[in-house]
């Protein structure tokens, strides 16, 4: 992952999909399966916060392993840190 101005650009993409899916809530599970880590960016006192909604176990291996693997990466716009841990817990 570069900057969070590209994690803007995923979510804004994903966002994008989905509103133009005839059912969006199948379009945010294709989204969730296609990708190894789903990232939910949200609006913070730091300005964008981040929560891991798929993908935190590969992550925490490839840092354990100081591995510099290639995974695949999204990210999906959400109110608050609490959607995002609902999504977490929705796709579990």
């Amino acid at each position: 992952m570069d900057n969070f101005d590209d994690l803007r650009d995923l979510a804004a993409d994903v966002r994008a999909f989905i509103e133009s899916s005839r059912d969006p809530a199948a379009a945010l599970r294709d989204v969730v399966a296609a990708y190894d880590v789903v990232l939910g960016i949200y609006p913070s006192d730091d300005g964008m916060g981040l929560h891991v909604v798929k993908g935190g176990s590969l992550l925490d291996r490839l840092a354990t392993l100081q591995s510099n693997a290639l995974y695949t990466h999204t990210a999906v716009a959400v109110q608050n840190r609490e959607q995002a841990v609902q999504l977490q817990a929705l796709i579990a």
